[in-house]
């Protein structure tokens, strides 16, 4: 029952129980009674007992704020530093990369090897045995050299057939035969077919005089073939040139007489007018030769972009149509040549033509 003797209601302090079953220890466990709290009296603090941390070694607390340090791993044991790669003691700066230990070979660069699982083989020409073939034709299908520096190389006495030094043009031989070039055994390259998408300030050459920028830099480490252009652009004209060290295909390409489409886009200085483009379209003579377009259309509004169609293999043929009747091109880009295009070619980047184009190309199906 409730017994008003055990609660004072007098204000300013504390007073125990006086219950027998609080006073008396064993009853209560052998614990002290608890002080019950009088309106107004002071706050006291319970004394509690210090519990010891999780670090033994350090029995003083921390200061507000701060966190314990935990002890290492291993017995309280600094954790030993892994050395870094070349036995280095050091780390490098930030922003800094470290160097690897040189092991005595000098990496290569634009070694002109390409990646073989990025390699595309072709199928190889089954050339007939008994069917002579010229000899600077047979050294510049192995991708020693030109055919005209083939002719200085055979003048020279560097080259051997079956043993014999051979010093005459024009002498052939036969694919079974033994040909050396300085002592060295010579054997036909792998065919290899590349489109460029040309970009502008490059020059289509394998060696320029003046030094300047060739198509020949961007596709260096393409292959380890020797590869050389199919026709050519002038240096500021952009868009599809084939590179290949394919004789026989290069020469149906560029020949006059086979007449393989090229498609132009071209951008005038000014409109074209419509008596212009109908001389044009009637066709203009260079070089005492009647160029007729095959297609003249305009795919924007204005007058000044349109697309060419044309077959002659003329040197630069678009620009001095159009210098023929007043008008100067100001950009030239070849978007299509013997119907392969620069599809997915960013300009300056090249691919590897695929097996299926190849066969398209040695069977004349592109026009």
């Amino acid at each position: 029952m409730f017994n008003s003797n055990n609660f004072s209601r007098r204000p300013g302090g504390f007073r125990q129980s006086e219950s027998p079953r609080e006073q008396n220890g064993p009853s209560n466990g052998g614990r002290k009674p608890r002080q019950r709290f009088v309106r107004g009296a002071e706050k006291v603090e319970a004394q509690h007992t210090q519990r010891p941390r999780f670090n033994p070694n350090n029995s003083d607390r921390p200061a507000f704020g701060e966190r314990h340090q935990r002890p290492n791993f291993g017995e309280h044991q600094q954790r030993p530093q892994r050395p870094a790669f070349g036995e280095r003691t050091q780390r490098p700066a930030f922003g800094e990369r470290a160097q690897r230990p040189f092991n005595g070979k000098k990496p290569q660069r634009n070694a002109g090897v390409y990646s073989k699982k990025k390699r595309i083989e072709y199928a190889q020409r089954v050339e007939d045995p008994t069917k002579p073939i010229r000899l600077n034709k047979y050294l510049a299908n192995a991708g020693i050299c030109s055919r005209r520096e083939a002719d200085d190389f055979i003048q020279a006495g560097v080259i051997s057939v079956n043993g014999e030094i051979v010093s005459s043009l024009g002498a052939k031989v036969l694919p079974t035969d033994k040909v050396m070039f300085h002592d060295q055994p010579v054997k036909r390259e792998h065919l290899v077919y590349l489109l460029l998408n040309k970009p502008k300030n490059t020059v289509t050459t394998t060696d320029d005089p003046e030094e300047r920028k060739t198509v020949m830099d961007i596709v260096r480490t393409a292959c380890a073939e020797r590869i050389y252009p199919v026709g050519r652009l002038d240096r500021n004209t952009t868009g599809v040139l084939l590179l290949t060290n394919d004789g026989d295909l290069a020469a149906k390409l560029t020949h006059p007489k086979f007449g393989k489409k090229k498609i132009y886009a071209v951008t005038l200085d000014r409109e074209l007018d419509e008596a212009d483009e109908t001389v044009i379209r009637n066709g203009v003579t260079l070089d005492e030769e009647k160029i007729v377009p095959d297609a003249l259309e305009f795919p924007k509004d204005d007058r000044k972009h349109l697309g060419l169609e044309i077959h002659s293999g003329q040197n630069r043929v678009v620009r001095r149509i159009f210098e023929k009747v007043g008008y100067k091109v100001t950009a030239l880009d070849r978007v299509s040549f013997a119907g392969l295009t620069k599809k997915n070619v960013a300009r300056g980047r090249y691919r590897f033509l695929t097996p299926k184009e190849v066969h398209m190309l040695q069977m004349g199906a592109f026009e």
